[in-house]
């Protein structure tokens, strides 16, 4: 099946004129939202891409840091309005870890009516991930995993994609424990926090992330063949991607992409 992937966003946590990082597998099947951003304009950013959220049946949530859940919340609310009286329609599935899973359930707690939740609950399987576990999803295997990160439990995931074999790493460094899982990929996604110059200005390793050059070098040791790198700062303005593209190029030998909001990469 012909797949993309389209970045609705690709800030880090505090960016304010990049919107947070998630975004889209594309196929004929249908779409799978990763990650929801931090703000109602996650809403707005589906329908820039032309994805009409109602139709979303599958969205994978990484950990429950504000910039990849709370645009969640968001959804449920404007979901809701569309899913009251409905009983006949097929149930939305929400993949995410049992962290994940009770930030939802207490967050919801006191932002949204609880009988918007009971509509919710009522129409939506969560799916409670454990190291490993597989689902098929728009008729692609994934398999779901613990990157092992330092800071809060996030999951990442591996599949075959068009062919070709694919991970997303969350938005922390990479666990060296997971190097051997991904090495030969064809793609790979990883943040990339700061260029290396300016980590004395964001620290960007004392947060647990990566500069461009540090996760360059090693996903060229790992012979990764496509690298993308997102989750980035966004104090450059319209030179950031050739930025971040330079100094990627300097450390990884084979293809590289920095997308921006709302762009769209092909998997060949």
């Amino acid at each position: 099946m012909k797949t993309k992937l389209v970045f609705l966003g690709v800030g880090n946590g505090g960016t304010m004129d990049l919107y947070n990082t998630c975004f889209v597998i594309q196929n004929e099947k249908g779409d799978f939202l990763v990650d929801t951003g931090g703000s109602i304009e996650i809403i707005k950013r589906l329908g820039l891409a032309e994805i009409d959220y109602r139709m979303i049946k599958h969205i994978f949530i990484s950990h429950s840091h504000t910039d990849h859940i709370l645009g969640l919340f968001w959804y449920f609310k404007k979901i809701s309005q569309y899913l009251k009286g409905k009983n006949d329609i097929e149930k939305i599935n929400i993949y995410c870890n049992d962290v994940v899973y009770q930030s939802i359930k207490e967050i919801a707690k006191y932002i949204l009516p609880s009988s918007l939740m009971d509509i919710i609950y009522s129409h939506f399987n969560f799916h409670i991930l454990n190291d490993n576990d597989r689902y098929s999803i728009n008729g692609v295997d994934y398999a779901f995993f613990d990157i092992m990160a330092r800071g809060t439990k996030q999951f990442g995931f591996e599949c075959v994609l068009s062919n070709k074999t694919f991970a997303f790493l969350g938005d922390e460094t990479l666990n060296p424990v997971l190097y051997e899982k991904i090495k030969n990929y064809d793609y790979v996604t990883h943040e990339a926090f700061c260029l290396e110059k300016e980590e004395n200005i964001f620290h960007a390793y004392e947060k647990n992330h990566s500069t461009t050059k540090s996760v360059s070098e090693v996903m060229n040791k790992l012979n990764i063949k496509n690298l993308i790198l997102y989750h980035t700062e966004d104090t450059h303005g319209d030179q950031r991607q050739e930025l971040y593209l330079d100094e990627a190029k300097d450390y990884f030998n084979r293809k590289v992409y920095v997308p921006n909001d709302m762009e769209e990469i092909k998997i060949l």
